[in-house]
């Protein structure tokens, strides 16, 4: 009888997020499988959380947002609580700030970010990973991004994060059709980088990762800080702060260390000074 409740339990317990690091690489899992890893308030608060974590770790070198299992990296917003947290005005606001919370702590992150997709990624999955710098996917990833079957608006900025990746063509074709594609149309459209049999997702992306993490990191934060930048209006743009950061990259340990590393054959040992 115990043992039967305990499974219950199990089966009862809310998604959370995992944050773990394994070397260099700072990890964000996404985990509520028995609903595809759908994401509750608490998870979109959870990002945020695990991105500042991050952001202050000297040792993280770049973050990776998966999902638990082998089903989902994220089927979308936990619909379970609508009628809880999203039942009027004022708890939707609430909720909003949390998922707003979340996509732009993904989106602003200072250090490169990597969406490893496997299955279902719907909704708020697609959004999240939209946000990242790049997504690599399995060749069994399912998309679809199904706010006009649900009656939801979707803000100007997704809609504008969306046309910078795939364009406005794409972007039009998603949100007006809602239908579901695979990973070869993700490819096509410019979603996705790569695509990789279910087995090798896993290899390839940790190999990735890992080479990111080899990399001079105040080159690779000079680089992302650009890329931020060039998100944001013309007259917005602090391009003297980028100057700042390639300026330190060639006044740095790190410059002196990837030359001589090149001169003598060798890998560099790159510590971010």
């Amino acid at each position: 009888m115990s043992e039967t409740k305990a499974v219950d339990k199990a089966a009862e317990a809310p998604g959370k997020v995992n944050i773990k690091r394994e070397g260099r690489i700072g990890i964000i899992e996404f985990d509520n499988q028995r609903k595809f890893n759908a994401v509750n308030m608490e998870m979109w608060e959870g990002v945020s959380k695990a991105i500042a974590e991050f952001t202050d770790d000297d040792q993280v070198r770049v973050v990776l947002l998966q999902g638990a299992g082998e089903k989902a990296f994220v089927s979308g917003a936990d619909i379970s609580q609508f009628g809880e947290k999203r039942d009027s005005a004022e708890a939707q606001a609430i909720y909003n700030k949390a998922v707003d919370g979340g996509y732009k702590s993904v989106l602003n992150c200072p250090k490169p970010t990597i969406a490893k997709i496997r299955g279902v990624c719907m909704g708020g999955g697609l959004g999240l990973a939209s946000n990242c710098d790049l997504r690599f996917c399995a060749d069994d990833a399912k998309f679809r991004m199904p706010a006009a079957r649900l009656g939801l608006g979707y803000g100007f900025d997704g809609i504008e994060r969306f046309s910078s990746l795939i364009g406005p063509d794409n972007t039009a074709d998603l949100f007006f059709s809602a239908r579901i594609f695979g990973a070869d149309d993700a490819l096509q459209m410019g979603f996705v980088s790569k695509v990789l049999p279910a087995l090798e997702l896993e290899a390839f992306v940790h190999g990735y990762c890992e080479m990111v993490t080899q990399n001079a990191p105040l080159t690779v934060a000079a680089a992302k800080r650009a890329l931020l930048e060039l998100r944001k209006a013309h007259a917005n743009r602090d391009l003297a702060a980028v100057t700042r950061m390639v300026d330190a990259c060639f006044n740095s340990a790190d410059y002196k260390e990837g030359r001589t590393a090149f001169m003598e054959k060798r890998i560099p040992d790159f510590h971010g000074k």
